[in-house]
């Protein structure tokens, strides 16, 4: 079956069933249906666009906008309204939009119409008929971190989603109408995509974290009142949580996935001693392998676990996807040693909407087309892949992937120089954070960073800044980051 084929089978079958609870309120399928029929008949009236953007929110709108315009055959693309507008204006730009899903009196964008997508059409037929079309076409686009300054745009196609859920069944978790997922993830990271299309397409129950508050308080208090037995979260929500461990237990988890950052062992020691029914599962995949393409073992205990400084492996490659690792020069290196993880199979992107990054990011290898994703790692003697690092400036900062130099190529333009270096460093918590260094005596630090907050989202904004002149360099005449490092006591 397609992906569209499972969420109206749902839609059938269980139709009083509870799809989504939303700030403490429970919609339906059938309720879901509803606004789900009313946006895709609102956007019949506009059958040229292939693309639509949505304003995202903790909505049942949001959710029933997504997946209207998946029925539709066409292509969404989620903006987070919070974000500078620079931003949602490239992203704008570099889609094409000219329909923006959204509640009335939101701000408006130059050149693009808004649809109230809370428009409900009295005694509408809930009975989707699937468009034919080709499954290889996007199903959303995700804009990522680009050291250019601008967002990259990754194209995800039908066929990639359920390639997704056929290897997550493939892996052999345990999923039916009766589970309830934790949905804690903004709906422009690709953390949210898994929590909310795998329940839909086996009619199980989506229980989304508010935004109003401490995020992390948020995910505990889910987790616990709404009876949570899948979760998939990143692990900086352990770290937040720590102090708190040793009185939590959440007996209705069994399946609790970490994604989008190094799992540690220890961590992971606590969190398991809060499931006393579940286990921990740590998958790896970037955006362009549509979430994660790698899985470890289901780990009930750490006294055997296979770590790497600690870091829990990131396991082998799933249904249908293939992995290597490769030295600078795109040959596989021998197990045991270093390589840049590269990825090919059926979850990879077509590519991103810019071609001239397609030719830096992918390459053909024994007749398959492979992804660089800049993550450096080893296999062992069975086949197990451990996390070493990377090999570039990207950062995960709360599970999103940062360019580093995307925040010092909006740094330079506001000072008008070169001479600002940005680092992670290790806060409270043991959490990654970013500081910058100026070169520059007279630089006005308050003032750089309320223009900076206009142009980068406030997950990549630094915590703080240092002035260092000169600014220390390598034998190559390059800024010396390790001699950085050093001086202000930090490691990456």
């Amino acid at each position: 079956m397609t992906l569209l084929e499972k969420i109206n089978s749902v839609f059938i079958r269980f139709p009083h069933r509870n799809a989504f609870c939303i700030e403490d309120i429970y919609y339906t399928y059938e309720e879901l249906a509803v606004k789900v029929a009313s946006i895709k008949q609102l956007l019949g009236k506009y059958p040229d666009e292939v693309r639509i953007g949505i304003q995202v929110r903790n909505d049942i709108e949001s959710y029933a906008s997504l997946i209207a315009i998946m029925f539709l055959g066409k292509t969404y693309i989620p903006i987070n309204p919070n974000h500078p507008i620079d931003r949602i204006e490239s992203i704008i730009q570099q889609s094409g939009l000219n329909i923006v899903l959204a509640k009335p009196g939101n701000q408006a964008y130059p050149g693009v119409m808004f649809l109230d997508y809370t428009t409900i059409y009295e005694g509408i037929s809930t009975t989707f008929e699937i468009p034919e079309f080709d499954q290889n076409n996007n199903a959303y686009i995700l804009f990522t971190s680009g050291s250019t300054g601008l967002p990259k745009g990754v194209q995800i196609s039908f066929h990639n989603l359920i390639s997704l859920y056929n290897a997550s069944v493939a892996l052999g978790y345990k999923m039916d109408e009766t589970d309830r997922f934790l949905q804690m993830a903004d709906l422009t990271f690709d953390l949210s995509v898994f929590s909310y299309i795998v329940p839909l397409c086996i009619g199980a129950c989506i229980c989304t974290v508010s935004d109003v508050g401490i995020k992390f308080t948020n995910v505990y208090k889910v987790l616990e009142t709404q009876n949570v037995t899948f979760a998939v979260m990143v692990p900086s929500v352990l770290n937040h949580l720590r102090q708190f461990l040793p009185e939590i237990t959440l007996p209705h988890i069994r399946h609790s996935l970490f994604c989008g950052e190094a799992l540690y062992k220890d961590i992971t020691t606590e969190w398991l001693r809060c499931l006393p029914n579940g286990s921990v599962e740590n998958v790896y995949g970037p955006t362009e392998a549509t979430v994660f393409c790698l899985a470890n073992d289901s780990i009930t205990s750490t006294s055997n676990v296979v770590t790497n400084n600690e870091i829990l492996a990131i396991g082998k490659p799933m249904q249908n996807m293939d992995a290597i690792l490769v030295d600078e020069n795109l040959n596989e290196v021998p197990d045991g040693e270093k390589g840049e993880i590269c990825l090919s199979g059926d979850q990879l992107t077509r590519g991103y909407l810019d071609e001239e990054r397609n030719k830096v990011a992918f390459f053909n290898y024994n007749n398959k087309r492979f992804y660089r994703t800049g993550d450096v790692a080893y296999k062992n003697e069975n086949g197990v892949f451990l996390y070493a690092g990377r090999i570039d400036h990207q950062v995960k900062i709360q599970g999103y992937r940062i360019e580093l130099n995307e925040i010092e190529f909006h740094l330079r333009r506001i000072i008008g120089g070169a001479g600002v270096v940005a680092l992670v460093t290790k806060g409270a918590n043991d959490l990654n954070q970013i500081e910058v260094v100026f070169e520059d005596k007279n630089t006005n630090i308050e003032h750089i960073f309320e223009e900076l907050k206009t142009k980068i989202p406030h997950y990549m904004m630094p915590v703080a800044a240092h002035i260092i002149s000169p600014l220390p360099l390598n034998a190559n005449g390059k800024t010396d980051r390790k001699a950085l490092e050093k001086i202000l006591s930090v490691s990456i």
